[in-house]
């Protein structure tokens, strides 16, 4: 898969006053199996400071203005790449933030092979929340234009917690 690149970008179609909106959804559930761990340094008190982790879940909203010919917002099996990369950043791996004072330890037990790595510009279930919809949000506008835009995704450490990003 081609690797798409973050970028701050404006957002695609925001919604206009009277105009009809379809929107659709797609969940990822825990049962997919991504299952990593996160380390919140700056969470100073509480025990999130900790490495603890979660199975997560995601669930996105696509919306549009115009159905495409098949009368879709958008075609779920398109997602396939957006699923692998899920799993490539989530499944059994190592969340830490970029400006972690512990980084080097982390890169370390990476180079040793003991944890699969994944810095961040931040660590927690708001701030993956965002780290997904940009990521998704590009390949919404690489597939689609600008025919579907993402108005949120949601993700869950388990059933009482979740966070919600939107544009």
């Amino acid at each position: 898969m081609n690797e798409l690149v973050l970028g701050r970008t404006a957002p695609l179609q925001p919604p206009q006053r009277g105009r009809e909106i379809y929107r659709s959804t797609k969940s990822y559930d825990h049962a997919e199996g991504l299952s990593c761990c996160f380390r919140q340094w700056k969470a100073f008190d509480s025990h999130c400071r900790f490495i603890h982790g979660y199975s997560l879940a995601f669930r996105f909203v696509f919306a549009t203005y115009q159905l495409d010919e098949r009368n879709w917002c958008f075609d779920f099996g398109a997602l396939r790449p957006v699923k692998e990369w899920l799993k490539s950043m989530f499944d059994h791996t190592a969340l830490v933030a970029e400006d972690d004072p512990a980084l080097s330890h982390f890169e370390q037990l990476h180079h040793d092979g003991l944890l699969d790595l994944r810095v961040m510009p931040a660590v927690g279930c708001e701030a993956t929340a965002k780290y997904v919809f940009e990521y998704v949000e590009q390949f919404l506008r690489q597939t689609t234009g600008e025919r579907v835009w993402l108005e949120s995704v949601e993700v869950k450490e388990h059933g009482g917690n979740s966070a919600i990003y939107c544009r």
